[in-house]
């Protein structure tokens, strides 16, 4: 017998997941405060320009990396993607001007209005690139986020 999920309940938990990752905590899986835009507010130009190793990103290449792949996942969702995404490109940010770590965490903020905004207006869910491509945002961005959390506690903020 074949079960289907409506998509209301997918949805309903889709953008449970998405808004507890990126905006505001509901206690779905993160403690309170602990959301990127809230984690991001707290940190300075300063405390972005730093990497816990010469082996490690900075926090500012961390928020432009998540910013990126928002953008690339939206264009798989929507079958535009013609080109192999340069990850490598999304990881080269050194030090940040106060001005500079403004734009990217805005940048973030503006990826994911839109991304959300296009995964809002889907009439249809009968997609593996929708389906896999808004789950794999939650959980690329929540592993990301995890990684910003620990480097703060590394450098010691």
């Amino acid at each position: 017998m074949t079960q289907q999920i409506p998509v209301e309940r997918l949805t309903l938990t889709l953008f449970g997941l998405l808004t507890e990752t990126f905006e505001r905590v509901h206690g779905i899986f993160l403690d309170r405060g602990t959301s990127l835009f809230e984690t991001l507010d707290g940190i300075t130009a300063e405390q972005a320009s730093r990497a816990t190793s010469d082996r490690c990103a900075t926090l500012a290449a961390q928020v432009n990396h998540v910013r990126f792949y928002l953008d690339v996942l939206e264009e798989y969702m929507l079958e535009t993607r013609t080109e192999q995404a340069d990850w490598d490109s999304s990881w080269q940010v050194g030090a940040v001007t106060a001005e500079e770590w403004e734009g990217l965490k805005r940048g973030l903020r503006d990826s994911y209005t839109r991304v959300r905004a296009t995964m809002e207006s889907f009439e249809s869910w009968d997609s593996d690139d929708r389906v896999g491509g808004a789950f794999a945002i939650v959980v690329h961005s929540a592993h990301h986020l995890g990684e910003i959390r620990q480097m703060l506690c590394l450098l010691g903020n």
